[in-house]
């Protein structure tokens, strides 16, 4: 069993990497789809029970303890971003939160993001509250996806889950002006005891709109050990969907999470489990909570205050690139040795 979130944060910090840096690990995390997720605020207007605010301290617990304090500026965002996609070759990258639109960053990110290669992606992961509001700056951007948070589908269960008065409304409201605005908004869904009488509504609502939709068995972290009982199974969903196709792959290939992909008239419907497994290397072959970890090593997560980590739940293997913000080329080097050791199994 995880050992409990305490909100401590362990930084350490990396100098600038020498000319004989190893890229390959690094590089291969990239070449496999390894997520880059750029955490621009800890706070959400919605206190979600299962959220792990990317490592900082969720919305819904520890309100004696205070999230990291934002040590960096929109331009550190973008250069980061720019170096790390130009020198290290990364694909992927989720801008998350917390709400990202809940920013003062926001704007002045997405706005800047950088265009690099036709093959680099970057992806909004939003609850759909603020969408509306920032529908005019968000036209434009270069953003690619916007994936949309729907684990509810009516105001009861969006109390039960999210604490919050806000109206299942506003967010089906925010899907429709995203897509409005996006080629491609996709949905996801966490399993859990609170809507599990409403998944069949929101695989239909997906379905007649068209929208990829994901559904995500829940992972166990330091964040709900006392909600356990919440999680239930996909092997219903898994069942019915194969009354509606016969197109279903299983992906276990690359880091992240194993998948199975269903494609009902052509909409990509994913239902994560845990016992397709996950991609561990390295450090996660000591790690003290290897027996409990079903994430593995698939992102790395930039946070707010300017940190860097490959695991989730181990704060202490946090690197600190704020001394480099003067200097970004230097970053990617850095980021790689750091990558480098965790896959060694040598931090």
């Amino acid at each position: 069993m995880p050992t409990p979130f305490r909100g401590t944060v362990y930084s350490i910090t990396t100098p600038p990497a020498t000319p004989a840096t190893d890229w390959t690990a690094f590089r291969n995390f990239a070449m496999l789809r390894g997520q880059l997720r750029v955490s621009l605020t800890p706070r959400c207007n919605l206190k979600c029970w299962f959220c792990h605010n990317e490592g900082d301290i969720p919305p819904p617990l520890h309100r004696a303890e205070q999230p990291r304090t934002r040590e960096l500026s929109a331009d550190d965002y973008v250069n980061i971003l720019r170096t790390l996609i130009e020198r290290g070759g990364l694909k992927r990258v989720y801008f998350t939160g917390g709400e990202p639109l809940a920013s003062p960053l926001a704007r002045p990110v997405l706005t800047q993001l950088p265009v690099l290669a036709p093959d680099v992606n970057h992806t909004l992961i939003t609850n759909g509250t603020l969408v509306r509001a920032h529908k005019d700056w968000l036209s434009k951007t270069h953003l690619d996806k916007v994936k949309v948070s729907l684990h509810y589908f009516s105001d009861e269960s969006l109390r039960a889950i999210a604490r919050t008065r806000v109206s299942i409304g506003a967010i089906l409201d925010g899907i429709e002006v995203a897509r409005e605005i996006f080629d491609r908004v996709e949905l996801n869904c966490l399993l859990q005891r609170e809507n599990a009488h409403e998944w069949q509504d929101i695989l239909t609502y997906a379905l007649n709109r068209r929208m990829s939709l994901q559904f995500i068995e829940l992972v166990d972290t330091d964040f709900n050990l006392d909600r356990q009982s919440s999680a239930v199974p996909a092997q219903r969903i898994t069942d019915h969907l194969r009354t509606l196709t016969s197109e279903e792959e299983v992906e276990i290939s690359g880091v992240g999470q194993g998948r199975r992909v269903f494609r009902v008239d052509g909409v990509e419907i994913d239902v994560i489990e845990r016992g397709l497994g996950r991609h561990h290397v390295g450090q996660c072959g000591s790690c003290r909570l290897r027996s409990s970890c079903v994430e593995g090593f698939w992102a790395l997560r930039l946070d707010h205050a300017g940190g860097i980590q490959p695991c989730l739940l181990r704060d202490d293997l946090r690197v600190g690139i704020r001394p480099l913000l003067s200097d970004p080329d230097s970053i990617p080097a850095a980021v790689a040795q750091h990558v480098t050791a965790f896959t060694e199994g040598t931090l």
